[in-house]
């Protein structure tokens, strides 16, 4: 998968792609990855996105067994993206894909994980999460300062506090960490039962501080139907504003 333009292994840097999940809060029969989006899937315009970026040694795809929409895509041909299983949990994914590199990663590689429902992200923003990041042991993560107030809620829906929300950061992806280290702990932290949501969690829980890069805001993450229109407008911006 690698090609001869790679840099040398210790810059190296592989993209993990999660994207065997159903997306239910899309109220879809298709998953969400596959619904439409400027006249392509949404899978389509982030991995587009992902394949134009410099120095990439590959992209690991995580699909669920049963996906049967993948194949009809042009992009299935291409020979820099590797198709691994995806689990019940985007966690699982991640790891399937980890292990699938095994034999071609080395320890300090780089991996970027980036949400297949975010396909708004841009080259700029991804390469400053890359110089950022180029001489740190652990690895960090983009986000944005937390600007609304936030409720805590009960069962009942009723407000029981306003959280104090300063120091609190919205994560984003990508989220881009050392090989083996990410490797490691994702793989313990899910052999003991704990929960992670993302790929800095599992940092977290094996003591590690990754660190946060502030991103964008039109960084959204596609999780609802307005959501769609939404990204729509923002890809067009981002078009319109790489032409003026």
């Amino acid at each position: 998968m690698a090609n001869t333009t790679d840099p040398p292994s210790d810059t190296r840097c592989w993209i993990v792609v999660p994207a065997a999940g159903i997306g239910t809060r899309m109220r879809s029969e298709l998953p969400k990855q596959y619904l439409s989006l400027r006249g392509k899937t949404l899978l389509e315009c982030t991995l587009e996105r992902l394949l134009g970026l410099p120095n990439i040694s590959g992209i690991v795809l995580a699909l669920a067994a049963t996906d049967s929409y993948w194949e009809r895509l042009p992009m299935a041909g291409n020979g820099r993206i590797a198709i691994v299983d995806g689990g019940a949990e985007r966690s699982r994914s991640v790891l399937n894909a980890l292990n699938y590199l095994t034999l071609q990663a080395k320890a300090r590689d780089w991996v970027l994980v980036h949400d297949a429902a975010r396909p708004c992200v841009t080259a700029n923003m991804i390469a400053g999460l890359r110089r950022h990041l180029s001489e740190h042991e652990v690895g960090g993560i983009l986000g944005v300062p937390v600007g609304d107030t936030l409720k805590k809620v009960g069962s009942d829906h009723c407000i029981q506090a306003t959280e104090d929300r300063r120091g609190l950061w919205q994560a984003q992806t990508p989220q881009l960490f050392r090989y083996q280290l990410l490797h490691q702990c994702l793989t313990r932290a899910l052999a003991q039962g704990e929960s992670v949501t993302d790929e800095a969690s599992a940092l977290e829980l094996a003591g590690y501080h990754p660190a946060m890069v502030e991103g964008r805001s039109d960084n959204i993450k596609i999780t609802r139907p307005e959501d769609l229109v939404l990204a729509e407008a923002i890809l067009q911006q981002q078009e319109s504003a790489r032409c003026g």
